[in-house]
């Protein structure tokens, strides 16, 4: 075959507009394949003169490159119009509603604690943490509950070992900070955190649950101010229009010891089945801080004083919004998590 013949028939080949990818693939390998046309050109060079190869390999070496670019060309053009056709069938409406984007939601536990901080950050309180496997020694010890005590049977703790175990209160926190300040700084501090007791779970009890403690100890503090600061808590977290009333009651680390109730907020004190028929709400244990307390940890209990209260972040939660199990809170259930956005 002449190589302008040749030329003529790769040209008209691969300019057909029908061509796809296989049979593009297919004419390639005809023509440059190892048993094609230009293929067997070069192998019958070798029967030419020398002075005959260069001039002849130069023109069939000029045809492989242009069946190459032919076809390179070729295939580009196919593949650019499947996709102008791809793009033609799935064509976007602009107008369809978009699709919904699925967003977390703060626990209520995390909004409740984080609500309590914030009051409490704004009268100029500390945050504290500490750690949720604890000493014995912080745990119980500093905080007037020495071993044999029988103010141990009223919480069953997990042990860990002899001398550690998982904290049944976050008061323990609070025996920390006072070591730490040494007996000669003024302490206001709030520690929420993880507890735990050895408690049958039941729609009320949970053997983890979420405390939140407060501590101020200092030179001029009262039962009064004590007062004032649940009155405050109390109107921040469930209305204004709220009411408290101590009754005397027994903790070991504090002398007095109180129990705080809450005017009901759903009956307005008149008597419903949410306060049992009583008008009031129990909803945490505070006193002054017993003076073995601060003694043991550094501070003259004749020179300092401070008060002391905790609250179940739970007890909060089921009051406030309306929720009747405390396994729910800790069921991971969406649903319920989305109410609280």
């Amino acid at each position: 075959m002449e190589l302008e013949e040749l030329r003529q028939r790769i040209k008209k080949d691969f300019e057909n507009t029908k061509l796809n990818l296989q049979t593009l693939s297919e004419l390639r390998a005809q023509y440059l394949g190892k048993k094609g046309p230009i293929q067997e050109m070069l192998l019958d060079m070798k029967n030419l003169p020398n002075e005959e190869k260069p001039k002849l390999g130069e023109k069939v070496n000029a045809l492989k490159t242009l069946a190459t670019e032919l076809f390179e060309a070729k295939k580009k053009e196919i593949e650019e119009r499947a996709i102008e056709e791809q793009l033609s069938k799935e064509k976007v409406d602009v107008t369809l509603p978009g699709k919904e984007i699925n967003q977390g939601s703060i626990h209520v536990l995390t909004k409740v604690i984080e609500e309590v901080e914030d009051l409490f950050i704004g009268m100029g309180y500390e945050v504290k943490d500490g750690p949720e496997v604890e000493q014995d020694l912080y745990n119980f010890q500093y905080l007037n509950i020495p071993k044999g005590h029988p103010a141990r049977a009223m919480q069953d703790t997990f042990y860990v070992d002899v001398d550690r175990l998982l904290r049944s209160q976050t008061s323990a926190v609070q025996a920390r900070t006072m070591l730490e300040f040494g007996g000669n700084k003024d302490v206001r501090i709030i520690c929420p955190g993880r507890a735990y007791r050895r408690d049958d779970d039941d729609a009320t009890h949970s053997h983890e649950f979420t405390q939140i403690e407060g501590l101020v100890v200092n030179k001029d503090v009262t039962m009064a101010e004590l007062k004032g600061t649940l009155t405050i808590m109390a109107k921040r977290l469930f209305g204004e229009d709220r009411e408290i009333r101590l009754r005397p009651s027994y903790f070991p680390f504090t002398e007095p010891s109180i129990e705080v109730d809450v005017s009901c907020f759903k009956c307005h004190g008149k008597g419903c089945g949410l306060c049992k028929g009583t008008g009031w709400i129990e909803i945490l244990g505070a006193g002054m801080v017993n003076n073995n307390v601060l003694e043991m940890c550094g501070y003259d209990p004749k020179v300092y004083q401070g008060f002391a209260f905790g609250v179940g972040a739970e007890r909060i939660a089921m009051l406030k919004y309306g929720i009747e199990d405390i396994r729910s809170l800790y069921a991971n259930d969406l649903r319920q998590n989305k109410q609280f956005k």
